[in-house]
């Protein structure tokens, strides 16, 4: 079990241990998309094409109008999708299967831009350039429910039960009462060589996080997506249902997925944040990046409508920009000391896009360390009653035109790039506009 070379992979085919190969990409939406090939079809063929408009479609999978990269009036043509065999992994979630992430490129082998795995990629190769790596960890939150998926989607997503009634923060004596399967997903995932850190209760009622441990950037940002498959594969199998939503109740905590990230000198496998055991003029400027276009690269945070709902005062999602130390009030947490030394980006949810996220995160910070960036004063009271902080975004509109008009953004990521998910922002904006919500009936249904 685990990772697999190529090779491992070609003799658990032709000995029948394996007789299906999963090759998957990460889209636009931080979902898994791909195929299922019997296992002596990938010998034969090591690489598989998909449509182009995956990449121009929304969440129910309805073709959108308006894309450079593709549309009906461009005939919906296809992708290559390349396996990179460095992320070959055995599941034990799926019998006799094995996944690989691939990359998108274009017919004429030209990567696809839009692609979240070529951003990220694209801000590691200039790393890369400068002899840096980024390391990081994902800390996904989600509520676990006693409801199936298809139980929860015939009912129309009411009656949800959460799998525990109260807030299990820290409570060991209440997770227990979940963890055969909480339990499994540890296990099952770190067979998939995704090595968990821990499991524990989080504020909401059953809400749960699982930590993974630290790794590069690439790396985590697949173990992200295959794990978060993994889990709610795992659950489904149970009966239940698992939801990563940045905030699937008003009356509930929101679900977090905090950024740990520092960068490592690569001839010297140290951590460029520290000089001689104090903080580096360098982290002094990535921090300074990071305040500074935070705003500006909101919309790779918090990808969603509901995103945005998640960010409330003493809710310990951060509501202004500001940074401070072991202030879990702050966008930006500095945590750690030595070689672990670094610094927790407390803005995304758990929907976002970790190739996005984390390209994002490293874009910023780099802009503040080639442009010397001074970080703004330090917090170090409650920054949700600091009014000397600029606020989040209040929307995904407001985010989308933040990222729409940044000069910064544009010269980083590319115009491409920024034109097409300020598009989608935009149109599901749009959507979550025209929609007409049950709370709206029940409030003015009679009354006006």
């Amino acid at each position: 079990m685990g990772k697999l070379t190529i090779d491992e992979l070609e003799k658990k085919i032709q000995n029948g241990d394996i007789d299906t190969v999963v090759l998957a990409f990460p889209d636009h939406l931080g979902q898994l998309i791909g195929k299922r090939l019997t296992g002596r079809f990938f010998l034969d063929n090591r690489q598989t094409n998909c449509c182009n408009y995956l990449l121009t479609i929304d969440i129910e999978q309805n073709p959108l109008p308006g894309f450079k990269l593709a549309g009906w009036d461009k005939g919906y043509g296809d992708f290559l999708m390349l396996p990179d065999y460095s992320t070959i992994r055995e599941l034990r979630w799926q019998k006799q299967a094995a996944v690989i992430i691939c990359d998108l490129v274009h017919e004429n082998g030209d990567p696809v831009d839009a692609a979240p795995r070529t951003i990220l990629q694209n801000q590691l190769n200039n790393l890369n350039a400068g002899k840096l790596e980024a390391m990081m960890a994902s800390e996904l939150e989600f509520y676990l429910f006693d409801n199936s998926y298809d139980d929860v989607a015939r009912e129309g997503y009411k009656g949800l039960v959460p799998s525990s009634l109260k807030s299990i923060d820290y409570n060991i004596l209440s997770t227990g009462f979940e963890d055969e399967l909480l339990r499994d997903i540890c296990n099952q995932v770190s067979a998939a060589d995704i090595p968990v850190e821990s499991r524990k209760g989080e504020a909401g009622k059953g809400q749960y996080e699982i930590g993974l441990l630290y790794c590069t950037a690439l790396e985590m940002a697949d173990r992200h997506m295959i794990y978060k498959n993994g889990a709610r594969t795992i659950a489904n199998a149970y009966g239940k249902s698992i939801s990563f939503m940045a905030k699937y109740s008003e009356s509930d905590s929101g679900s977090s997925c905090h950024i740990h990230i520092s960068l490592l000198n690569n001839e010297s496998g140290r951590n460029v944040f520290i000089d001689n055991n104090d903080e580096s003029l360098f982290f002094r400027h990535f921090l300074g990046g990071l305040n500074l276009l935070a705003s500006d690269f909101f919309l790779f945070f918090a990808p969603t409508v509901n995103s945005y709902k998640r960010f409330s005062s003493n809710s310990f999602a951060p509501t202004r920009i500001a940074w401070g130390y072991d202030n879990r009030t702050s966008s930006f947490r500095i945590v750690g000391s030595s070689e672990g030394f670094r610094i927790e980006n407390r803005l995304p949810g758990a929907d976002i896009n970790p190739y996005l996220a984390f390209a994002a995160t490293i874009a910023a910070g780099m802009y503040g360390v080639e442009n010397k960036i001074e970080p703004p004063p330090l917090n170090e009271g409650n920054t949700y009653m600091d009014e000397t902080y600029p606020k989040v975004p209040d929307t995904l509109k407001e985010a989308a035109e933040n990222l729409n008009r940044s000069v910064i953004a544009r010269s980083i990521f590319g115009d491409d790039v920024i034109e097409h998910y300020v598009a989608h922002a935009r149109i599901e904006s749009a959507a979550y506009e025209r929609n007409v919500s049950p709370w709206e009936l029940k409030r003015y249904f009679k009354s006006v």
